[in-house]
């Protein structure tokens, strides 16, 4: 099954990092191996960069930057690449999903539909930002003159992404880094680094400018060379808050800019006006997707206590109805977890559950007809006290923490009590009354009656969930730094600076 899968999808040079506009040979002799997440077998692997590797890798962005036409052209230019992006993203949309089905572990008939939305989408919906930006504002100083407001490109940007999404959350990096005028250093997961690759073979035969993307694999040793690399402006990550803190401490130090998008323990609260039935079907159906590794699930499920044995057996009955397997079984909506790491993490949380006291609904354990590939069962818990350690530590699987509360205004308060605050939900049929409740969760994105992040309009969050956001204009603003002019007149010629 896993050669009929991957045949001619896979890169053509995974033993080299994408450097200068050349693939180089890394300078290790190590690899890492990609796994097919639903079969455990090899699918291919790749050349580990090494310290040397990262340096040539900034040192070519950063003459690419300090030398070249990039960060000069016009956005309407740089748009124009953009879109030539997109158009080869499109032709092989097909390729990025069948990687991300093999990495991840998200089933195929899911990835066709939704990636597009990040990748090709990502890069058309920058592309159109060109038009109505205003990358230099006119102003009338206090003292008289000229002034003007310039967005200049940041720089350098070192772009870190995870393994659970890495083609979308690449294509929301580099879209706007790129519109900016920045030069980019990606460096994709070692556990699914494919995707970044075919976006580097895009970006070759669109006529990029060399060095203004680049690619390495590296460990986390080697990517912390990144990160410190004084030649590096910026570094935009997504991943684990304990991995962000660190590099946000790293960037502090160096005064480098960053945007961090991290980790998440996402509350819905059910009103007592909404359907118990429907509200488990959208619930299932959101931790089911991507097997619950997502940083922005809808993991903690808030009700009212009178109704909170209801919902827990109708979850049940929903989590239990998921159909789990080979995620290129178009009949399958969940597919394994990414890894035997990632398992072994979900295993121990739900072993940390049942010990608190919590009531265990369904799942818990691996699917007794799958007897190879990183399966979990969907999971529901009951009766979950909202300070232990599943309902406030990420868990990043397929398991869902139900907690009574006693009225709305205790549910707002249960909801907000947690280290996070990167997503939530309010399910009532009340439009203003979600409105009034939303506006009293601290956290990044809200979404009614179901999850509805967009990345079109920002996607981030409060609190430990991160600094920064993607998306958007919001999500091109991190790439800029803002320059202020005070001239005697208004210059006659504004050509020639890019933004």
């Amino acid at each position: 099954m896993t050669k009929s899968v991957v045949a001619g999808v896979l890169p053509e040079h995974p033993e080299a990092s994408y450097i200068d506009g050349d693939w180089i040979p890394v300078s290790t002799s190590e690899v890492f191996d990609v796994v097919n997440c639903s079969t455990e077998e090899v699918v291919t692997t790749v050349g580990a960069a090494g310290v040397d590797d990262v340096d040539a890798a900034v040192t070519a962005a950063r003459r690419a930057f300090d030398q070249g036409p990039w960060p000069l052209l016009s956005p309407a230019e740089r748009a124009g690449y953009l879109r030539a992006i997109a158009a080869e993203l499109t032709a092989r949309g097909d390729d990025f999903a069948r990687l991300w089905s093999i990495e991840s572990g998200i089933a195929y008939s899911l990835a066709k539909t939704r990636l597009p939305l990040f990748l090709n989408g990502a890069f058309n919906a920058y592309a159109d930002l060109a038009e109505t930006f205003e990358f230099r504002e006119a102003h009338t100083p206090a003292a008289g003159g000229a002034g003007l407001l310039v967005r200049e490109p940041v720089g350098v940007v070192a772009a870190i992404v995870p393994w659970n999404g890495p083609a979308g959350l690449m294509a929301y990096k580099c879209a706007p880094a790129l519109l900016a005028g920045c030069t980019v250093v990606l460096k994709p997961p070692q556990e699914a680094p494919t995707s970044a690759y075919l976006f580097a073979e895009i970006c070759a035969k669109v006529g990029l400018p060399a060095g203004v993307l680049n690619v390495v694999t590296a460990d986390r040793a080697v990517s912390e060379s990144l990160v410190r690399h004084p030649g590096v402006d910026k570094v935009t990550f997504t991943g684990s808050t304990v991995a962000g803190r660190a590099i946000g401490a790293i960037c502090a130090d160096r005064m480098a800019r960053c945007t961090l998008e991290l980790g998440g323990k996402s509350p819905a609260l059910i009103l007592d006006d909404y359907d118990l039935g429907t509200a488990a079907k959208v619930l299932a159906g959101g931790i089911s997707y991507l097997a619950g590794q997502v940083c922005h699930s809808l993991t903690r499920v808030i009700v009212s206590e009178r109704r909170h044995d209801e919902l827990a057996e109708a979850l049940g009955a929903a989590m239990s109805a998921v159909r789990v397997g080979d995620p290129f079984d178009e009949t399958v909506t969940m597919g394994p977890l990414a890894s035997a790491r990632q398992r072994e993490r979900v295993e121990g949380y739900i072993a940390a559950g049942k010990s608190s006291g919590a009531r265990l609904v369904t799942g818990g354990g691996r699917p007794a007809h799958l007897d190879r590939g990183f399966f979990v069962e969907p999971t529901v818990f009951a009766n979950v006290d909202n300070r232990s350690v599943i309902a406030t530590e990420e868990i990043f699987g397929p398991v869902l923490a139900v907690i009574a509360a006693k009225d709305e205004d205790d549910a707002i308060a249960l909801a907000n009590d947690n280290p996070y605050g990167l997503n939530a939900a309010v399910f009532t049929d009340d439009a203003d009354r979600a409105y009034r409740v939303a506006r009293r969760l601290r956290t990044g994105t809200v979404g009614h009656n179901g999850p509805r992040t967009d990345f079109s309009i920002a996607f981030g969050g409060f609190k430990l969930s991160g600094v920064g956001r993607e998306g958007g204009t919001e999500g091109l603003l991190p790439f800029l730094e803002t320059k202020t002019l005070v001239l005697e007149q208004p210059p006659t010629d504004a050509s020639g600076f890019g933004n």
